[in-house]
């Protein structure tokens, strides 16, 4: 093979953009079928909650209590560790 060959085999890009899409995964094939039969109803974007009673979740200011705690009891650890230090 001389030189010009591989110059004219060389990729083109218009020739690749021309190209035919390729074939769908079978995955996408078989979910165009069963779609095409019984077609899927519509979606939200996202689900309603199941539980819409707050059972399940603490309320912000009982989460704002623990937080402000966790923090009031590193300062007094702290603050009783730098006293107990000994110079």
């Amino acid at each position: 093979m001389s030189e010009r060959d591989d110059e004219e085999r060389e990729f083109d890009l218009r020739w690749a953009d021309g190209a035919e899409r390729k074939e769908p995964s079978a995955r996408a094939r078989m979910l165009a079928a069963r779609w095409k039969e019984n077609p899927p109803g519509p979606v939200p974007f996202r689900a309603d909650p199941e539980h819409v009673g707050r059972s399940g979740r603490r309320s912000s200011w009982v989460s704002t209590a623990v937080v402000l705690g966790c923090v009031a009891a590193v300062i007094v650890l702290l603050g009783y560790a730098d006293f107990r230090a000994p110079y």
